[in-house]
């Protein structure tokens, strides 16, 4: 199963981080996710995410976090939590 939890804003290609801006819910480290667009669509782990350059464990509604990526990732590519059951 998965839950929409938030979008992509900005791709930084030299370092392949997506900064990420959670509309819903939270996100932690450990868990997975799925980043979904017109020509995007790959599912990893997040080994670790940080806001304004501090690494934290757990994001929440409103926060904007910066995710490595293991492809590249454009903005507006929807990125939802693997929910696995």
């Amino acid at each position: 199963m998965e839950v929409e939890v938030g979008v992509v804003e900005h791709y930084f290609g030299k370092i392949q981080v997506a900064a990420i801006r959670i509309l819903n819910g939270t996100l932690k480290v450990g868990e997975k996710i799925r980043i979904k667009g017109a020509t995007t669509d790959f599912t990893q782990g997040i080994t670790s995410m940080q806001i304004e350059h501090n690494s934290v464990e757990e994001a929440k509604e409103g926060d904007v976090i910066g995710v490595k990526v293991i492809d590249r990732v454009r903005e507006g590519d929807r990125v939802y939590k693997v929910i696995e059951e």
